[in-house]
């Protein structure tokens, strides 16, 4: 168990990691683009949320693959499984329920979506702060 818990605390801390510099990049981004007011406010709106959260969908997307290649590792997804499936239905805690990880990295699927909820939760917050500070500069 201790295991487990070692190596799901280190991909966790990871991909904070890599969520924290992502998420830096953005608001640096966002704050110098909504500094400048416009004479077209709502395509300021389009122009600022979107890469917002294509590039947060990127960084998920990246922080997936690293749980996949933790399970690589320690070959903790049974034998024909997708790894990145996997480490995808983990992550957003949609919870298929058709792989299983082996039985000694069990708590490796659950540690996968305590991460992934407490990242999507952070990437919200960050959304609406970006949604807010550039509703702050329009006229």
């Amino acid at each position: 168990m201790l295991r487990q818990l070692l190596l799901g605390g280190g991909v966790s801390l990871i991909n904070i990691t890599i969520h924290a510099l992502v998420m830096t990049s953005i608001v640096k981004i966002a704050r110098s683009k909504s500094a400048r007011k416009r004479t077209r406010p709502y395509l300021l709106l389009i122009a600022v949320i979107i890469p917002t959260v294509s590039v947060l969908m990127m960084a998920h997307a990246l922080e997936v693959i690293v749980w996949s290649l933790a399970y690589l590792m320690v070959d903790a997804v049974p034998v024909g499984a997708g790894r990145i499936y996997f480490a995808f239905v983990n992550y957003t805690t949609l919870g298929y329920g058709d792989i299983v990880p082996v039985q000694r990295w069990q708590l490796l699927g659950p540690i996968t979506a305590m991460n992934g909820v407490l990242l999507f939760g952070w990437s919200t917050a960050v959304i609406f702060e970006v949604l807010r500070r550039t509703l702050e500069r329009m006229p």
